[in-house]
């Protein structure tokens, strides 16, 4: 379904909500703008992003919000969710946008390293942290978390653990799942694949 905007006020709103991801309830069209979600968010205290912002420029019919950089910075801890007097989620309603601005080629190069995770889910059924973040982490952690990350196999056999590698089997459900949803595909699109 192609969107449709600017027809009527609510059209970006309505769309919104009727997202799949959306829950039953959100209260996106009470919101009263009273910037709880904003004063509680730790992605505006770290960054430019702005729920409260987010969500009055969807009320206004505003798309530009889609190609919004600080879209991006919203860490989806839902903190905003929980304090929301009225019951709307900008934690929400962000995931939605970010699926939109997927769906219409406005992929931010922030969602790129992240790739790995899908990788890493259709090759090994699990997730783990892209490689990309090792010279950070190392830094950030310190070597010990290094030399345990190399050594995991090893600290796994002395204390008589399997590997947390799932078998081929479970490796082979879970990619077909992955690709019959059309996980893979839409890790494609994203990386500029399709």
């Amino acid at each position: 379904m192609k969107l449709k905007l600017n027809e009527e006020p609510h059209s970006l709103a309505n769309y919104i909500l009727n997202d799949l991801k959306s829950s039953e309830n959100m209260g996106l069209l009470r919101c009263v703008q009273c910037g709880m979600c904003t004063s509680t968010c730790p992605g505006a205290r770290h960054s430019q992003y702005n729920p409260r912002d987010m969500i009055e420029r969807i009320l206004q019919g505003d798309t530009t919000v889609i190609k919004d950089e600080d879209i991006w910075n919203c860490f989806y801890c839902y903190t905003c969710h929980s304090i929301c007097p009225v019951g709307n989620s900008a934690c929400e309603v962000n995931q939605i946008l970010r699926q939109i601005a997927i769906d219409s080629g406005e992929v931010n190069e922030k969602v790129k390293p992240f790739l790995e995770f899908g990788d890493s889910f259709l090759t090994l059924a699990i997730g783990g942290i892209p490689s990309i973040f090792f010279p950070q982490m190392r830094e950030d952690i310190g070597d010990e978390w290094w030399e345990f990350k190399e050594n995991l196999d090893n600290v796994r056999e002395e204390l008589d653990l399997d590997s947390y590698i799932p078998t081929e089997d479970s490796i082979e459900e879970v990619r077909t799942l992955l690709i019959n949803s059309g996980f893979e595909k839409r890790i494609k699109k994203i990386d500029g694949e399709l």
